[in-house]
């Protein structure tokens, strides 16, 4: 496989297709199990500062899985280091980062 999740570090070719699992663990060390309201969401810049996402992506409650399609990352630059982060919002209206910092590498494709 192209892509790597380790870490918060996710490593993947550009124009490749990620799909990975999203596990949130409370403080106490439990498994956070969404409720209806809440939205997770995947956020990627290039850098902090910037004042726009170049894309989201909301994460479905059901299956917990980031999905990103060959679209997604085929316009990146190569190879290149990108940041992100994942946001829960919950059904009261709190909003709590749970990775904050990611680092999303692209590595080259031939194409």
């Amino acid at each position: 496989m192209s892509v790597s999740v380790k870490n918060n570090v996710i490593t993947i070719t550009r124009g490749d297709t990620l799909n990975t699992k999203l596990t949130i663990i409370d403080q106490d060390g439990s498994e956070y199990v969404p409720v209806d309201g809440d939205v997770i969401r995947f956020a990627i810049k290039k850098k902090y500062s910037d004042p726009e996402p170049l894309f989201v992506k909301i994460i479905p409650l059901d299956t917990l899985m980031l999905h990103l399609d060959s679209e997604d990352t085929k316009p990146l630059d190569q190879p290149s280091e990108y940041v992100y982060d994942i946001q829960i919002t919950l059904a009261d209206g709190t909003v709590d980062t749970i990775i904050p910092k990611g680092s999303f590498k692209i590595t080259e494709e031939v194409d």
